[in-house]
């Protein structure tokens, strides 16, 4: 048991976890990115406007918060970002109660999927702001 628990506080395993949780983000920006024309096409489809400045927003948001929470430099704000942006882009994007009944399920899962990433990157910032020690 000592074993299991020195394996899963070491300091490469918390980063780790970090990267898992920012692992939708920095894909999201690196493809973004790479199809720049088709994210300016993803913000026209939901209706943002200036679609071009909102993407390349997009872009920089999701890289800069996610390399804030890896790095740990002002790890909290990146973290807040990140879960603020989720849950934005929850109810844009991933509204089931609208979907199709044949989609219904998928983009409901979506939809709940955000939330806990929202709520991991609630709990990063929670304990870089204090929470964990003492809570």
């Amino acid at each position: 048991m000592a074993q299991i628990h020195a394996a899963f506080i070491a300091p490469w395993v918390h980063w780790l976890a970090l990267l898992f949780l920012c692992a939708a983000y920095l894909q999201g920006a690196f493809d973004k990115a790479r199809d720049f024309p088709g994210a300016v096409a993803e913000m026209r489809h939901f209706g943002l406007s200036p679609a071009a400045p909102l993407a390349a927003a997009t872009i920089a948001m999701e890289f800069t918060a996610s390399a804030m929470i890896l790095t740990g430099y002002y790890r909290w704000l990146g973290a807040l970002a990140l879960a603020g942006f989720s849950v934005m882009a929850n109810f844009l994007a991933d509204r089931f109660w609208e979907a199709p009944r044949s989609q219904r399920v998928m983009v409901a899962n979506s939809f709940f999927e955000h939330w806990g990433l929202a709520g991991g990157f609630l709990l990063v910032a929670w304990y870089d702001l204090g929470g964990g020690h003492g809570a």
